[in-house]
């Protein structure tokens, strides 16, 4: 069984602040399991510059294989994580997106409105998760079954089946 680094990412003024604690964190390392080992976690104000440099990074360097975001993908004038991620992807991987949205929509019909998005820069997957941490663990439910095969792939590695 291969394991994959992983960093988790959450963008949240309020969280960032001390407002209210974070809980999509640990949501999300509990839900990843032993087959990732998280190299970076942080808990960052809603900056797009902030997060850009944090992805180029980890991708440019290699120290990660997945980059995990949480927050920021909404319609909120703050929410910015999508673009901050755009602006350095070399390529979108928009079927994560669209099976995120279209397996959270019937739980909650607000899901249409996210923005958030996955793509590649070099070799590193990056997916931008909603911040509620309930709807981190849907999520999650979605694209854990893929996420293998889509970073043995950026890996060069082929795998079986």
């Amino acid at each position: 069984m291969s394991v994959y680094d992983v960093a988790l990412i959450v963008l949240s003024d309020r969280a960032s602040e001390g407002t209210y604690a974070d809980t999509s964190l640990a949501t999300m390392k509990e839900r990843l399991g032993p087959s990732y080992r998280v190299v970076r976690e942080l808990l960052m104000p809603d900056d797009p510059g902030a997060l850009q440099a944090e992805l180029i990074d980890l991708a440019d360097t290699g120290k990660a294989a997945l980059i995990l975001t949480s927050g920021g993908t909404g319609l909120s004038p703050r929410d910015r994580t999508p673009q901050a991620t755009a602006a350095v992807l070399d390529y979108e991987v928009p079927g994560i997106a669209e099976a995120i949205r279209a397996a959270s929509i019937p739980i909650v019909k607000t899901a249409m409105l996210s923005r958030a998005l996955a793509g590649v820069r070099h070799r590193t997957l990056i997916v931008n998760l909603p911040g509620n941490p309930k709807a981190v663990s849907q999520t999650l439910e979605v694209v854990l079954p893929v996420l293998p095969h889509a970073l043995e792939l950026l890996a060069g590695h082929r795998p079986d089946g």
